[in-house]
């Protein structure tokens, strides 16, 4: 049985239209993760557990109930050092760089002229769409990692390692425990889906990328106000960022993973509303002219 030349040519076309999807999105990782801008970023991220653990190190005994949660552990167990960096980076320095990165997916291109010579390849306006957000999630989901492995690192090169004490009471020994940090780090990458979404709209509006990058950023803070006033408490749900420190769930024995569910389906909500929104608003953007 032969396919007709009409078939065949259709076949074709979502062959090369498949490849042309899958070397874009190469394309993007690598330019996204060669800028110099992406890896200072990521620097600045790796720096806050270093400078943790380094001031838990020259100073005295840190009290009981002072600073960060866990803050007071870290002489004890060096891996402590990057859960406590995770969470002093959650309010503002991973929404922060996220938000840089969302901020810039198609503002960036519009305001370098490179996004109608992209419209012009065989790429079309979703597909495109698809792989910036594609893009920003690949750099959510780095950043919290960063942070997660140099605590890891710089912990156990300063402090001793040992059997880890879980919320729960439960002691568990140093692999497992490094488990528990990365699963903290796809919570912190699960929770940040959403503002990539809301960044890749607000990057739609727009064709100068700081001002994608600045209301992206305002919106997290703003979400995170809202969430700290007990007169809004019924909104507080519906915040993307309400359940972003929710991930001393994972710190328990066994692991309670409802945090984790609720937190998914949230952003899951938030990218399908923002994707939509982005998709209606990119779908109907003059760039070429």
């Amino acid at each position: 049985m032969t396919l007709s030349s009409k078939e065949s040519g259709a076949a074709a076309t979502t062959t090369r239209r498949g490849t042309w999807g899958r070397g874009l999105l190469a394309s993007e990782l690598g330019v996204l993760f060669r800028r110099r801008r992406t890896w200072a970023m990521l620097c600045a991220l790796a720096a806050i557990p270093i400078l943790i653990a380094v001031a838990v190190r020259v100073s005295a005994a840190v009290p009981a109930g002072r600073g960060p949660a866990f803050l007071d552990r870290i002489s004890q167990n060096g891996l402590f050092v990057g859960v406590t960096a995770m969470l002093v980076s959650v309010p503002l320095f991973l929404p922060l760089t996220v938000g840089v990165v969302a901020g810039d997916t198609v503002a960036g291109e519009a305001g370098l002229g490179t996004l109608r010579y992209l419209l012009v390849a065989p790429a079309g306006r979703v597909r495109l769409l698809l792989v910036k957000y594609a893009g920003a999630v690949a750099f959510a989901v780095a950043a919290p990692l960063v942070v997660a492995l140099v605590g890891a690192a710089i912990g156990a090169s300063l402090f001793p390692v040992g059997p880890v004490s879980l919320l729960s009471g439960d002691s568990i020994e140093p692999a497992e425990a490094l488990l528990r940090l990365l699963l903290i780090a796809a919570y912190l990458a699960v929770s940040l889906m959403g503002l990539s979404a809301i960044g890749l709209f607000m990057s739609t509006l727009t064709d100068v990328p700081v001002g994608a990058m600045a209301s992206t950023v305002v919106l997290s803070v703003v979400s995170q106000v809202l969430d700290a006033l007990p007169q809004l408490e019924w909104l507080h749900p519906w915040l993307f960022s309400h359940y972003w420190l929710d991930f001393a769930d994972l710190l328990r024995q066994p692991v309670a993973w409802d945090s984790f569910l609720t937190n998914l389906l949230l952003q899951g909500g938030y990218v399908a509303v923002f994707g939509a929104l982005a998709y209606g608003r990119f779908i109907t953007k003059d760039v070429l002219s």
